[in-house]
């Protein structure tokens, strides 16, 4: 099984009502959902772990999750209301204003002996549960038991609006790459953690510290990893026709995963042994299923059978 604990939500997407207006459509999302929602639609056995409301908002995304065949006997219900984000595109990119007092995700706990991490190959975490205090304790206790036999995937998915101690965030961030196996982030994401150093040397010494895998994708100018043993490689980013990029980089995380998973190279010691052929094509699948995801609003991820892959 693959896992994703973190965030899940309700994003107000941007529309147009009938008389052209500006108006919200609700959506469900959550970038660590949309990771496993994004894992579950290619056909990988996968569970989901965090906070879900049950009132209106949390039903929507149970069902949402569950139509998407997720396994959520991990996660925990309670009757803490469900987090809210309002979405603006701004110069292409999506901006965010987050509703998150004392919500069901705000208030996870991680439940210790509660997850059979010997069946689980990689464990995904990332952005806002990772902002607050207690989500990042919480999420630390959950690698540390993880790390004995599950990969660790890492995006820090930042959200600088919620970011009220930079430096302490920064040195929270750098405490999460030190302990993961795979590191993606979006060239935006890079800008806020290391400023302006060259992707390059930031990716080395991450590699160095013990990550075998480190992705910056790059919106319309692709992706770039870099590898212990395969090397630097890169790969386009599909021509699409963008209804907007909300989602995009979690379906590039999902696909990453999901590839690695069906070539056999997600367990920890057969990630540092993938070969440049095998990250090459893992890449080109990421960066296809992301721009699929651009084409329709929201955090949309592709089915496998939207989906022409040779692994």
């Amino acid at each position: 099984m693959l896992i994703a604990c973190g965030d899940a939500l309700i994003d107000f997407v941007p529309t147009r009502n009938a008389d052209g207006r500006e108006a919200v459509m609700p959506a469900v999302g959550g970038s660590c959902l949309n990771v496993a929602i994004g894992m579950a639609r290619l056909g990988a056995p996968t569970g989901f772990v965090g906070g879900i409301s049950t009132d209106l908002f949390g039903r929507m995304i149970a069902d949402h999750a569950a139509a998407s065949q997720v396994e959520l006997g991990l996660a925990t219900r309670s009757d803490h209301q469900t987090t809210l984000a309002f979405v603006r595109i701004v110069a292409g990119e999506s901006h965010y204003a987050f509703y998150d007092a004392e919500t069901a995700t705000r208030n996870w706990t991680y439940r210790r002996g509660s997850i059979p991490f010997e069946t689980v190959e990689a464990l995904h975490v990332g952005s806002t549960t990772l902002v607050n205090d207690q989500g990042a304790a919480e999420t630390t206790a959950l690698i540390a038991d993880a790390r004995t036999s599950s990969t660790i995937s890492f995006d820090p998915n930042c959200r600088p609006n919620l970011v009220k101690d930079k430096p302490a965030y920064l040195a929270r961030m750098a405490g999460f790459a030190a302990s993961a196996d795979l590191i993606k982030m979006s060239d935006v994401d890079f800008a806020f953690l290391y400023g302006e150093e060259p992707y390059q040397q930031r990716a080395s010494a991450l590699l160095e510290q013990g990550a075998s895998l480190v992705v910056i994708t790059r919106g319309n100018n692709g992706a770039t990893a870099w590898h212990a043993g395969a090397g630097q490689i890169e790969v386009a980013a599909p021509a699409v026709e963008v209804a907007d990029t909300i989602g995009a980089g979690d379906s590039f995380q999902a696909a990453l995963l999901v590839a690695l998973h069906k070539q056999g190279r997600i367990v920890r010691q057969q990630l540092k042994d993938v070969s440049a052929d095998e990250l090459r094509r893992a890449l080109s699948f990421a960066a296809n299923c992301a721009g699929l995801t651009c084409t329709r609003p929201g955090a949309d991820p592709p089915w496998i059978g939207e989906i022409t892959w040779r692994w």
